[in-house]
């Protein structure tokens, strides 16, 4: 059993309780793969905040962009937020955005690293 702290210890909130459940069943080398990986690939909350604040100064929507919401992105950006109520909106939600992306970003390694393992196992058996 993995200890979360000591792989991710940038984690907080129900963040760090999810990632928690998902190291729980694996070794230490998986857990460091999991982490290094999760790491490179997830988004700060206080990162996706500044992005949003920057949306009152011309480029609404870039948050979106790097959430991988391309389409929410474009519209942002041509309707300046929705005519800053959706930055607005975002301002008020962008701990759940950040958690949201993060979690999708932790399934994606989770499906990586079973796959990986599965082509290990594949070389083996030939």
């Amino acid at each position: 059993m993995a200890n979360v702290l000591k792989h991710l210890p940038e984690l907080e909130g129900m963040e760090l309780g999810y990632i928690q459940g998902i190291l729980k069943d694996m070794n230490e080398e998986q857990a460091a793969l999991f982490s290094q990986v999760y790491r490179a690939r997830r988004k700060d909350s206080q990162m996706i905040l500044i992005l949003t604040l920057i949306g009152f100064f011309g480029f609404a929507g870039l948050h979106r962009f790097i959430l991988g919401q391309i389409g929410l992105g474009i519209l942002y950006l041509l309707t300046v937020g929705l005519c800053f109520i959706g930055t607005i909106v975002d301002l008020v939600n962008y701990k759940s955005l950040a958690y949201e992306f993060n979690i999708k970003v932790a399934h994606e390694t989770i499906s990586l690293m079973s796959m990986s393992s599965n082509l290990k196992q594949e070389d083996k058996n030939e």
